[in-house]
């Protein structure tokens, strides 16, 4: 925070009240690839995330500044000319912000200077356009004194994430960035947006996320064909049964019925999106009982479940996985949409450093890339620090 300070002086001058603020990143525990199939994730907030000084100006200008982009220097524009510029690169998120706070009525009076910096590792999959987003949305609520909850805020920004900067989304990211709470994760339901806050209690354990350093080149087509086989899958079952998603369905129900579904492709990923669901409402269970063992175990059943029947792990998550696996994880399973990104283990405390080795010189052998390490813990959502 010292050295933003000194950069946003150093930018932009230091005269007025400074106020400060910061959003987390977020990873998902458990329930991939549920919420398109109206099932339930288990995302937590993370204690790494972006940190914003901003001021309010006399005049119309907004000028924005980032640390972690800093060879593309001021960006500048005005209160009623937030539009998306490709030149603007980082910048559209908070201009995005912004501009649909306005659509949505709310007064952005004057301009205002912002400087940001972030330790979200980039293209990790751990969420920082929306924390972005969200400290861009808890700084406009501070500095013009809006009358908005939190979870209109959310939704806002995952609309600047949409139709502003134009990438589509769903709501989890932003959600578990604007609603996270220190040591719990969230149970949510993406189609409603019912929620229960989960405490987790580590007391032995450490968490620790693994990126594979692989570009995820998703595949926006796999995704897309994911999905369109699910809906496949459940056009299928519609036939007999009177369900509106995939996330309705019990273990016994989709047994009794996936004879409906005539493609075998579309079946193992219906399976999938029942399944994951189930285990994710489990894992909620588990941790409310303190059975950190039984929690990780859903994990790995995750995991295989995404490698076997979805098919999005890839050879590196696979491989980061099966060596977490054989160096004493408790737990560890891909996360986000896969084919590449990161991983999410719990692991024992006492064998962390032993356990970063170990997986970091087998995964370096079995692809040939070498990954990134970050141990992490579970914090708080977007606030005024």
């Amino acid at each position: 925070m010292e050295q933003l300070e000194k950069e946003f002086i150093n930018q932009f001058g230091g005269y007025g009240e400074l106020v400060s603020f910061f959003a987390p990143g977020r990873v998902n525990l458990i329930g991939e690839h549920t919420d398109y199939n109206g099932g339930h994730v288990f995302p937590c907030a993370l204690s790494v995330g972006t940190y914003v000084i901003a001021r309010k100006r006399q005049d119309d200008k907004v000028r924005l500044h980032s640390m972690n982009f800093s060879e593309l220097g001021m960006i500048e524009t005005k209160v009623d000319e937030l539009t998306y510029e490709q030149p603007h690169d980082w910048a559209n998120y908070p201009k995005g912000v912004a501009a649909v706070f306005q659509q949505a009525g709310y007064k952005i009076a004057t301009g205002f200077d912002a400087a940001f910096y972030g330790n979200i590792p980039n293209g990790a999959g751990l969420s920082s356009s929306a924390s972005v987003e969200m400290v861009t949305a808890v700084m406009l609520k501070e500095l013009f004194q809006l009358k908005i909850d939190r979870i209109e805020m959310v939704k806002l920004a995952q609309k600047a994430e949409n139709e502003f900067v134009g990438v589509n989304c769903g709501i989890m990211d932003q959600f578990a960035i604007g609603m996270g709470k220190q040591d719990h994760a969230i149970l949510l339901n993406c189609d409603t947006l019912d929620y229960q806050h989960t405490p987790i209690s580590l007391t032995n354990e450490q968490l620790i996320i693994a990126n594979t350093n692989k570009r995820r080149g998703l595949s926006d087509s796999k995704y897309n064909e994911r999905r369109q086989q699910c809906e496949t899958a459940l056009s299928d079952l519609q036939i007999m049964l009177d369900i509106g998603k995939l996330g309705e369905l019990t273990r016994g129900e989709f047994e009794a019925n996936k004879g409906l579904i005539h493609d075998a492709l579309a079946q193992k990923r219906a399976k999938h999106a029942v399944y994951e669901n189930l285990r994710t409402i489990d894992a909620v269970e588990k941790l409310k009982a303190g059975d950190v063992e039984g929690f990780g175990k859903l994990m790995n059943e995750s995991h295989i479940s995404l490698r076997d029947d979805y098919e999005v792990t890839g050879k590196e998550l696979d491989a980061l996985v099966e060596a977490a696996w054989e160096e004493g994880a408790i737990g560890s399973r891909m996360t986000g949409a896969g084919f590449g990104g990161c991983t999410i283990s719990i692991v024992p405390i006492e064998i962390t450093t032993r356990f970063i080795d170990r997986v970091g010189q087998k995964y370096t052998e079995a692809t040939g890339l070498e990954a990134d390490f970050y141990i992490v813990d579970i914090g708080d959502g977007a606030k005024k620090l």
